[in-house]
Order: structure tokens, then C-alpha cells, then sequence
């Protein structure tokens, strides 16, 4: 039976995502705010969840309906089939937001909703309130609790259930984290909005734990980001498994076995260094990453072009502006000095300190890293260091 799902992504990420669904075979793909809307059966949900590298998370519609009074919303929420989506016993959490609705109070929602869930699985099944606060796109800790998430905007209420578990972002490589982690799913969406050439060399000089090196190398052998997790899909009642191993069987088919283009990953931080080492390993990608230590300076150029990515500090604090202004400067040095002719894509949430790289930077994308607004600059150092 198709299903209609939604994968939730970080603002400004939507157009990715849907671009690798339809990469997947995704039917009726829609980027929206928020996400991607698109259709599919249970193997292209099964898929979503295993390849997509830029999503958060990826929720199935369970119905749509109007309601505007509590006794029409208990109604409707003891028709829905909770039965398909967890066990008897299994804990049940609600995330609702009410918008311009008669129906404003979220905590009041959830618990018609947990009522409805106790009359279909039980009383044993443990129903959660909600919080009105957050997002989709939001780390927290479920547990084993099956999620379903509730929209209720100009009395229409939306229900969905999520069928990822803990973000996707968490691949289960980065157990090691430097200060400031830069999340799996944008270092990724980097990679992907800056048109990276995985045939091309990459050098990340300020690496942190790792992910861009990472993720790269994880597309350059086309390892499935998804491939050693669980998801919250494999605990419902009509779970698959034998469909889901088949799955996994084609995506280990399709790894790429050969050499790939160099990856280097530095920082002059040996913890970060020793983080990345670790990761590196976990991802299975360790023999595929040049991890060193050492400052920016001392990085080394190659004959063939390539692409130096990054994300460097973006200095939120007060009082890091000046540091940060050579640390700029010297990276566009090291750029023009060390990598003619490459390719620089960095994260950056001020454009007067990136101006200092003196390079001409174009944004590719707008989002947020930790809250903070952020672009990604791309563009191309010239063939030979100019003339001062």
C-alpha cells in the first residue's frame, strides 16, 4: 500500500533531500518548508531511512482530519490503526503544536491522544505528554518510545508517525567529539550543495571530529549513511525483516571496493586529531582519510585540484573577533599560497570575516548550525597568488 511521508529536514536543506529521494526512486517528491513530502511503499521508507544523508528524520501520515472540539479529536484519534505502529506495552510519546486553532493547548491534545492509544493497545502502553516547544529537526532522548507527531493548524490536525528513532544525523561513527560538533547530516549537505566531485582530492584544515572527512569518504564509496544503526520502523508489528536484509545485501553490493581521490583531515588540536582517528574507524573509512596534526599552515598542496572544505569558528563570543580575523586571513593565504586552482566551500555566520580569506565567495546554501545562522560560501582560489 503507498505510503505518504514527509523527511524533516534543517532549514534550508529541503532542496537536497529531495533531490536524493528522487535519487532513490521516491515518487511524488515536494520540497516544502520544513522538509520533503513524497510517496512510496515500505521498501521506500525502509530506503529513506538508510540513504538519506541531509534529512532528519522520516514520518509516515497516519491520517489528516478537522477538529475543532476535544470530543471530535477523541473521535477521530480512536479510529486511528495505532495497532500498526507499536505493540502492546510499547511506550508512546506525543509531540503536538497547536496553531491559530480552537484547539491551542498541547498538553490537553496529547492526552485525548493517549487515551485513544490506551483504548486500541491498552492501558500498559505508556503515553507521554507532549512539549509544544522544539522541532522535528531536535535531538532528545525517546528511549524505546514509539514517537507520533501532531499538527494542529487552522483546526486541521495532522498526524504522523515517526519511523527513524534518534535523528539520522546520529550514524553511529562519532562517539569522539571535538568543541563545537558539526552535525553529520550538514557537513554532508556541505558536501552535496557545493557539488564536491568525490573523484576530486578534499583536505578539511580545521576538522574538529572529523565529519566532513567522513562524510565525504562515505560518499565516495557510496556507503549507505544509515547502514549501522536501528530504526524505530523495525519495531513495528509489520516490520519486515527479510525485506529490510535484502536491502542492506544491495546496498553492500554497490560499496565502492577500489581507491578513492585522497582525503585529508587536519587540526592543530591533538584531541581533535585523536577524535577523528576514532571516528574515522568506526565508520569503517579510517584507511581512506589522511588525518594529521597540525596548524593550517602547515598543510601541504597537491598537483591535482581539489576542494578544501571546512567549517571554521564563526566567533559568537565577544572578544574572539580579532583572533578570528587572522585565522581568516591566514586560511585564504594558505589557500591561494598552498591550493591554486581549488575549490574552497566553508561554513560562515559573518561575511565580514569571511571577506578576509580574499577570495570570491558565492553562498550555495542558508541554514543554521547550533542555532546560529550560517551560509556556505563556495568558490575558486585563481591559478596563481595575486600581485599585493
Amino acid at each position: 500500500m503507498p505510503l505518504s511521508m514527509f523527511a524533516v529536514t534543517a532549514p534550508g536543506l529541503e532542496s537536497l533531500a529531495a533531490a536524493e529521494l528522487r535519487a532513490i526512486g521516491a515518487k511524488r517528491v515536494r520540497a516544502e518548508e520544513g522538509g520533503v513530502g513524497f510517496a512510496g511503499g515500505r521498501e521506500m521508507l525502509y530506503a529513506a531511512n538508510l540513504w538519506l544523508r541531509t534529512a532528519s528524520r522520516v514520518l509516515v501520515r497516519v491520517a489528516a482530519f478537522h477538529a475543532s472540539e476535544f470530543h471530535e479529536l477523541e473521535r477521530r484519534a480512536r479510529r486511528l490503526p495505532w495497532e500498526q505502529y507499536a505493540l502492546p506495552g510499547r511506550a508512546i510519546r506525543f509531540r503536538v503544536t497547536c496553531r491559530k486553532s480552537r484547539l491551542y493547548h498541547s498538553d490537553a491534545v496529547a492526552q485525548r491522544f493517549a487515551g485513544a492509544v490506551a483504548a486500541t493497545l491498552g492501558d500498559s502502553a505508556v503515553a507521554e505528554k507532549a512539549v509544544s516547544s522544539g522541532n522535528d529537526d531536535q535531538d532528545e532522548d525517546n528511549g524505546d518510545a514509539q514517537l507520533f507527531v501532531v499538527r494542529i493548524a487552522h483546526d486541521e490536525c495532522t498526524v504522523s508517525a515517526d519511523s527513524s528513532g534518534v535523528l539520522l544525523h546520529q550514524r553511529g561513527y562519532r562517539q569522539a567529539v571535538a568543541r563545537a560538533p558539526l552535525r553529520e547530516t550538514l557537513a554532508a549537505a556541505m558536501l552535496l550543495a557545493a557539488k564536491w566531485d568525490p573523484a576530486s582530492p578534499l583536505v578539511d584544515p580545521m576538522c574538529g571530529s572529523g565529519t566532513i572527512g567522513i562524510e565525504a569518504a562515505l560518499l565516495a564509496r557510496r556507503l549507505a549513511p544509515g547502514r549501522n544503526r536501528d530504526f524505530a520502523f523495525q519495531r513495528w508489528p509489520d516490520a519486515d525483516a527479510r525485506e529490510w536484509t535484502e536491502l542492506l545485501a544491495r546496498a553492500d553490493g554497490g560499496v565502492v571496493t577500489g581507491g578513492i581521490a585522497p582525503i585529508v583531515c587536519a587540526d592543530r588540536d591533538a584531541g581533535a586529531v585523536a577524535a577523528t582517528r576514532a571516528n574515522a574507524g568506526r565508520a569503517g573509512v579510517s584507511a581512506d582519510i589522511d588525518v594529521r596534526e597540525g596548524a593550517i599552515s602547515s598543510i601541504e598542496g597537491r598537483g591535482e585540484a581539489g576542494w578544501l572544505v571546512t567549517n571554521p569558528p564563526y566567533g559568537v563570543r565577544m572578544g574572539e573577533r580579532n583572533a578570528l580575523r587572522s585565522l581568516y586571513a591566514q586560511l585564504g593565504h594558505v589557500a591561494r599560497a598552498v591550493f591554486p586552482g581549488w575549490t574552497v566551500a566553508l561554513l560562515a555566520a559573518d561575511r565580514a570575516l569571511a571577506s578576509q580569506l580574499r577570495l570570491s565567495l558565492e553562498p550555495r546554501m542558508a541554514t543554521s548550525n547550533g542555532g546560529i545562522p550560517v551560509e556556505l560560501l563556495v568558490g575558486r582560489v585563481a591559478d596563481s597568488e595575486p600581485t599585493p
